[in-house]
């Protein structure tokens, strides 16, 4: 399946350099047909909405949109030890996130002069969440939760109906749990071009965000501009740090819980130790054999995934940060101190037990994280995410009498006299 090769040999460049073009493909087709359906639905609305529904999911729902009361029964039909589990991440994601809140803030100075920042959160955001074959009622609890907390004044959610135009009831019982107001039976880029857009039963939100297939995404990324969005996601991908000391199944159970997503996963190794790296290769053998979505690992694995040996740790840690993976395990003896070397990493997981599964799921940092090198410059979805801040001052006349002459000067010398009279006539 893999083979251990040398991060600064030929087989390594050349492995690292497939990695890195892993999100270059783009589907000219999937752009032309994205942009028809935003269009149809821009001009028809709910219309447009329904036949996309009717033709994609298979079936249009009794009934398209639901309130809090249909939530909580619907989510009648759901396991209560999920609905349990459910709970319990749902106050971790809490816990973390409300210590992310910011408040507004006014400064005053001796001359009468006042000034600050005014925060608050946005009017409407909408969530969209897959609801098919790859329904993720955490991304609910994720998207949602930071949302209330920066107390976004209405939370829609639009996710596709079942086969049977009913709605996923984990799902349900997930918006239920993060204070979702409202839930539209929609899917595809259909869903975000209504949420962007606004149709006779769609209201506008100011801000999409949330997973979904290479549909939603290219359609949040032509609506960029008409509605915020959180960022532009890519496959996913994991890049495990290991000493010898790093326990080979854990390894590789680690890597394969990434490669399991699909065949454009990317999961790496990145060790100074060949007997691990050999070891970690047999147990991807032995655990891939075991598993249910063989078939994805392997491609995912064969494509994109790589177990790469380097001569020490520094070297390990500078290609972890020119990589700027989405998720970055540190399964070292002494994991804490590798933390402040690492600049680039959408999230951490330090030691051999703090699985990336449990910040997907559990722990309480998000797990909406940038990919394809993007974190070098992105942050994981936040509370500020869903902010918007406004700066005011005020002067008196005295302190622009003072100030005036500064103003003038500096904006004469960039050729704007009416800003420079502006302050003319107040003087």
């Amino acid at each position: 399946m893999l083979k251990a090769i040398q991060l600064s040999g030929e087989e390594g460049r050349r492995a690292v350099e497939q990695i890195r073009r892993r999100g270059e493909e783009k589907d000219k087709l999937v752009d032309a047909r994205v942009a028809e359906i935003l269009e149809q639905v821009r001009t028809r609305g709910d219309a447009a909405v329904e036949e996309y529904t009717l033709r994609f999911d298979g079936a249009l729902p009794a009934k398209r949109e639901l309130n809090r009361e249909e939530m909580a029964e619907l989510s009648k039909d759901c396991d209560p030890e999920f609905v349990a589990a459910l709970e319990r991440a749902a106050q971790n994601i809490r816990d973390f996130h409300q210590r992310q809140a910011q408040q507004s803030w006014l400064t005053t100075r001796e001359d009468g002069v006042l000034m600050g920042q005014r925060v608050r959160g946005l009017h409407r955001v909408g969530i969209y969440v897959p609801g098919g074959t790859a329904a993720y009622p955490s991304s609910v609890l994720m998207n949602a939760i930071p949302a209330k907390i920066a107390q976004v004044g209405e939370i829609i959610m639009a996710t596709p109906p079942q086969k049977d135009g009913k709605p996923n009831p984990n799902i349900m019982a997930a918006a239920l749990i993060a204070g979702v107001d409202r839930i539209f039976l929609m899917g595809g880029a259909q869903a975000a071009a209504a949420l962007a857009y606004g149709t006779e039963t769609v209201p506008r939100v100011d801000k999409i965000v949330g997973p979904g297939n290479i549909y939603v995404a290219t359609a949040k990324k032509q609506l960029y501009g008409i509605v915020d969005i959180d960022m532009i996601a890519g496959p996913s991908e994991i890049l495990v740090l290991a000493d010898e000391t790093a326990n080979p199944v854990y390894l590789a159970a680690d890597l394969l819980s990434q490669a399991e997503h699909d065949v454009l996963a990317s999961a790496i190794l990145l060790t100074s130790s060949l007997s691990l790296a050999e070891q970690v290769a047999e147990e991807l053998e032995r655990q891939t054999a075991q598993l249910e979505r063989r078939e994805i690992m392997e491609q995912s694995l064969q494509n994109y995934g790589a177990i790469l040996v380097c001569d020490t740790m520094q070297e390990a840690v500078a290609f972890a940060n020119s990589l700027a993976p989405e998720h970055l395990e540190v399964c070292c003896e002494n994991p804490i101190e590798y933390l402040g070397c690492i600049d680039n990493a959408g999230s951490v997981f330090l030691g051999n037990y703090s699985p990336e599964p449990l910040g997907d799921y559990y722990a309480g940092a998000n797990h909406v994280l940038p990919t394809g090198g993007t974190a070098r410059f992105f942050s994981p979805l936040s509370v500020d995410s869903f902010l918007k801040k406004s700066s005011f001052i005020y002067y008196t006349k005295q302190a622009l009498a003072a100030a005036g002459p500064d103003v003038m000067t500096l904006a004469k010398a960039e050729g704007l006299t009416a800003h420079a009279n502006s302050i003319k006539v107040r003087m």
